[in-house]
């Protein structure tokens, strides 16, 4: 089954449940994939998103919800932050796994042999050639940090 039949499923799942909170994070989700969808036909797709796309879509709304309860913490509404985090964690059940810390310095370490970087100059190439390989596995602000340390 694909990404967009599985929210489906899991959706009637969780209106049979009367699971609210879950139920609203996944009207969200395929609200988000509906809006790409829209988009990618707009800009001469075909309007069916792939899987790698959507994954994509899910992996930015899992980030958003990851800045909110940051600015929720950062502002003393911890309960608000709590539900943030709450629903990230719903999304993530649907994404691959994030690759720890040490794959992802083994991976930085790899491209940047590869494309032959020095220095800081090379940053937007490395964390393009990483992103290139690792897709929505890698989480962009610890890849920029690695890669940042490794080409001081």
């Amino acid at each position: 089954m694909d990404l967009q039949g599985r929210l489906d499923q899991d959706l009637k799942t969780a209106m049979l449940a009367r699971d609210e909170l879950r139920l609203a994070v996944l009207r969200s989700l395929k609200s988000a994939l509906t809006y790409a969808s829209v988009d990618a036909k707009t800009k001469g797709g075909a309007g069916e998103l792939t899987d790698e796309q959507a994954l994509a879509v899910l992996a930015k709304e899992a980030k958003k919800r990851q800045d909110s309860a940051d600015a929720f913490a950062s502002g003393g509404a911890s309960e608000r932050a709590e539900k943030e985090l709450t629903e990230k964690a719903i999304i993530e059940k649907y994404l691959p796994r994030q690759l720890d810390e040490r794959e992802l310095a083994t991976l930085v370490d790899q491209t940047i042999r590869e494309l032959g970087a020095s220095d800081v100059k090379d940053l937007g190439r490395v964390i393009g050639g990483v992103k290139a390989k690792a897709g929505t596995s890698a989480d962009g602000a610890k890849l920029a940090q690695i890669a940042r340390e490794r080409l001081k």
